[in-house]
């Protein structure tokens, strides 16, 4: 009977454990000395504050429950200074003055990868900016160099759709997927569909469709389009 009881006991614990996260978190930039940090998710349209810290002497530390994995947005005061996956386990966060990672749990890790080659393409696309400036200034901006550079952005753009896309298309049945698509639809001037996006919804299983975010945002999208092609 005590054996039975101590087994229960123990995974009762560990299935405890296995709800809880735990940040650990460094930052390199002394500005943030002093300031207090954020944890904030989506609830019923607003985002609610979950948890915070005041970063000491370059370090911060947060733990909590997770009662589901949601993608969440890391605040300094008013300001939005990277999303990530609240989820359980242990997570590291750095923060420097060119980057900033996040890590140390699988959807955290899968994230950061991807920020990462996105991360390339800004450095690639900045380096055909700097090209294009340095042409001009050298006054050998033709024009077959500006079809070249007309190219490389092309070719740039193509290769973010796409990464984009399969990021997506990859995580449709985790957190990542829907909430990195949110993030794309809140940057839009207005609830649209552009053709990659459209690409994302038609491909998605009805879970990914059925979140109530994408769902009315895809709703408005198609209502506005029908208006934009009824007006034309």
């Amino acid at each position: 009977m005590y054996k039975l009881y101590f087994f229960l006991l123990c995974a009762i614990l560990c299935s405890s454990c296995a709800k809880r996260y735990k940040i650990e978190g460094a930052s390199s930039v002394s500005t943030l000395d002093g300031k207090m940090l954020f944890i904030k998710v989506p609830a019923g349209g607003e985002l609610v504050n979950v948890d915070s810290a005041e970063v000491i002497h370059g370090l911060f530390k947060m733990k909590g429950k997770v009662d589901s994995t949601v993608l969440a947005l890391l605040y300094m005061d008013n300001s939005r200074i990277m999303p990530f996956v609240l989820e359980p386990g242990n997570i590291s966060i750095q923060i420097d003055n060119a980057r900033i990672t996040i890590k140390g749990t699988p959807l955290n890790d899968c994230f950061n990868d991807f920020m990462t080659s996105q991360n390339s393409l800004d450095d690639r696309t900045s380096e055909v900016e700097y090209e294009e400036s340095r042409l001009i200034m050298d006054g050998s901006y033709d024009e077959k160099k500006q079809n070249e550079i007309s190219q490389k952005r092309a070719d740039l753009l193509e290769e973010r759709n796409n990464l984009v896309k399969s990021f997506i298309q990859d995580n449709y049945n985790n957190a990542l997927g829907p909430g990195i698509f949110i993030l794309i639809a809140n940057n839009m001037p207005f609830p649209f569909l552009t053709p990659v996006m459209e690409e994302i919804v038609d491909k998605a299983p009805d879970s990914f469709k059925d979140n109530p975010m994408i769902r009315d945002y895809i709703t408005a999208a198609r209502s506005n389009m029908e208006k934009m092609r009824a007006m034309n």
